[in-house]
C-alpha cells in the first residue's frame, strides 16, 4: 500500500538539545499537530492512521527558519510550533519544533522537500 498521507516534524537544531530531548519535542510537535488536523481535517487524520503515521523529521538552524516555515504553512494544513517549558535544556518558552498534518503527501511535499532529514 503505498502512503498518501504524511506528516512532517520540523526540530531547531541550533539549539543543540540532546537526543532524548529532541525525540521529547518531535513528539510534542506529532502528536499536536495530529490533533489539530482531527479537528480541522478528520478524514486526512482517519486516513493517515489507516496507512500506517507516514513521517517526516527534518531540521532548520533558526527559530527564524521555524516561524517563517509556519507562516508558510499554517493556512493551508493544520500545524504547530512548540514551546518549551523550560525544566531542563533550555530556558522557557523557547520554540524547538514545528509539527505539520497529516496531510496529502503532494501538500507537505511542496513545502518540506527543500529541507534536509534530521
Amino acid at each position: 500500500m503505498v502512503a498518501l498521507f504524511k506528516q512532517a516534524i520540523v526540530l531547531r537544531t541550533d539549539l543543540e538539545m540532546g537526543k532524548g530531548k529532541l525525540v521529547a519535542q518531535g513528539a510534542h510537535a506529532s502528536i499536536e499537530a495530529y490533533l489539530r488536523t482531527a479537528k480541522k481535517k478528520p478524514e486526512w487524520a482517519t486516513l493517515w492512521l489507516a496507512e500506517g503515521m507516514k513521517k517526516i523529521v527534518l531540521r532548520v538552524g533558526s527559530k527564524e527558519e521555524l516561524t517563517e516555515l509556519f507562516e508558510e504553512v499554517k493556512n493551508l494544513i493544520p500545524s504547530t510550533l512548540i514551546t518549551d517549558a523550560g525544566h531542563t535544556q533550555i530556558p522557557p518558552g523557547t520554540l524547538t519544533a514545528l509539527g505539520v498534518g497529516p496531510a496529502p503527501e503532494i501538500e507537505i511535499d511542496k513545502f518540506f522537500s527543500k529541507y534536509k532529514l534530521l
